[in-house]
């Protein structure tokens, strides 16, 4: 370890300017160092892009292939067996009962502008326990089963938990609170999905991957 005290001041400057040079010396080695990490990972982007833009049109469009191909099956199973035109899913099986086909649609839950009159009915319902303990900690229960998501909606197996508890408080008014939001639930449709699976040695159903999640 160097004595600064035992150094003339020519040393000392010749010292700063030595410790100057090797940190600007490793300041442009790390630019350098950055500079080839953009440029490395850049390249890499560029190459890898048209792989997966050709992996999603080849995903599109054998989407699109089972949809076609399935068309009149979906059409035969409506008549035959009487299926409602908006079922979501559609599962169909091989012969060998080893491979199976799922089309389906994602559905969103949602609720109509009723919903808030039965929420305002349960509130009003609940606005007049909170006497005691017990009643408060009631309060606070159909609260949270209230509580909406961070889209804004309610949250349909909360419903279901409120539906119990209005069953169990035996209250006509609470009921009918509950039944507002249930006949207010539209789920809408999201996204149509196709998911294939196989039986695996041991006879267990295995999803083939088709996305990148999922691989």
């Amino acid at each position: 370890m160097i004595n600064l005290d035992a150094l003339t001041p020519e040393q000392r400057e010749e010292l700063r300017r030595e410790v100057l040079a090797s940190e600007k010396a490793k300041q442009a080695r790390q630019e350098e160092e950055r500079r080839t990490y953009k440029e490395l990972s850049g390249a890499v982007v560029d190459d890898l892009f048209p792989l997966l833009e050709e992996t999603s049109r080849s995903l599109v469009a054998a989407k699109k292939k089972v949809y076609v191909a399935f068309a009149a099956a979906l059409e035969m199973k409506r008549g035959l067996y009487d299926v409602a035109t908006d079922q979501a899913t559609h599962t169909f099986i091989n012969a060998a009962h080893t491979r199976r086909i799922t089309l389906g649609i994602y559905m969103v839950d949602s609720y109509d502008n009723t919903a808030n009159e039965g929420v305002a009915i349960v509130k009003e319902y609940i606005s007049a326990l909170a006497k005691d303990e017990d009643s408060r900690m009631l309060v606070k229960t159909v609260l949270k089963l209230l509580a909406k998501d961070k889209k804004g909606n309610l949250k349909p197996s909360r419903i279901i938990l409120l539906r119990q508890l209005a069953n169990e408080r035996g209250d006509e008014r609470f009921i009918e609170g509950v039944r507002v939001i249930e006949n207010a639930y539209k789920p809408e449709p999201s996204k149509t999905f196709v998911k294939a699976e196989y039986k695996d040695e041991l006879g267990a159903w295995k999803v083939i991957a088709l996305g990148m999640t999922e691989a």
